[in-house]
């Protein structure tokens, strides 16, 4: 993982911000919503001892989909299949999203939602459309023998054609993965942690909590004084972190 540093966005968060509550557009911000999400440069037991976290539930298998030259992650596209048997969903999230903007049908009731993530000091609308997944259509998604495009709801191919170069999906897209991931939560704490365990060992650790997005500056000044008392180590490029992660499956395969 990323060299851990004391992390300070300042002004660079309040630019951004104000430009994603002039996206929202002054009707629609007070109910948008931010998740605020830091990737920690620690040790695993060392951030459950220091926050004192439980674990949620148990561990879950979660797998990416996306080609060896990442051509999904090059464009804002995320597409993920997470949990096992009955249980799996596949999630596709669109970044840079004005969440304001979107087509009345972009939302089917059940299937989406859209909100604002605050990333390091980048604060932008990202839209999520999930579908359930049978058993026995995860495994063979996992093994690499049908093809994405061939399981993806209509919402989201509806979704992936509204974003520019997007559809149809680029040959070569395999399953990565997959990452074991535990959960965690915090007693009377508003926010989760996610452990993400890769084939080869490697280890991912994020935390976030959601809110109001007009209360942004509040939260993210809040969970930095949480993680700073608590002697949490934040990476110090955030924005790496995901990029990293994406490689490091590849690598794996």
């Amino acid at each position: 993982m990323s060299t851990a540093r004391s992390y300070r966005p300042g002004l660079a968060f309040a630019v951004a911000l104000a430009s994603a509550l002039a996206t929202a557009g002054e009707a629609v911000a007070p109910k948008a919503s931010i998740d605020v999400q830091y990737a920690l440069c620690d040790t695993p037991a060392n951030v459950e001892r220091a926050l004192a976290l439980r674990r949620q539930g148990a561990p879950f298998d979660v797998y990416l989909f996306d080609t060896p030259a990442l051509d999904l992650f090059g464009k804002g596209l995320r597409i993920r299949l997470r949990g096992t048997g009955k249980d799996a969903e596949l999630t596709l999230k669109v970044a840079d999203q004005d969440c304001a903007a979107l087509p009345k049908d972009a939302l089917p009731r059940g299937e989406g939602k859209c909100e604002y993530d605050l990333h390091g000091t980048r604060t932008a609308g990202a839209l999520s459309v999930t579908r359930s997944v049978a058993a026995n259509t995860a495994g063979e998604l996992k093994a690499g023998t049908l093809a994405l495009d061939k399981v993806l709801s209509p919402a989201q191919v509806a979704t992936l054609k509204r974003t520019p170069g997007a559809w149809p999906l680029p040959p070569g897209i395999r399953p990565l993965g997959p990452a074991r991931v535990q959960s965690y939560r915090a007693a009377a704490k508003p926010y989760a942690v996610d452990v993400s365990t890769l084939p080869a060992g490697e280890r991912f650790i994020e935390i976030s909590r959601k809110g109001p997005l007009a209360n942004a500056e509040r939260l993210r000044t809040e969970f930095e004084s949480t993680l700073a008392k608590a002697g949490v180590a934040v990476c110090a490029d955030q924005s790496a972190q995901a990029g990293n992660k994406l490689r490091a499956l590849l690598r794996a395969q």
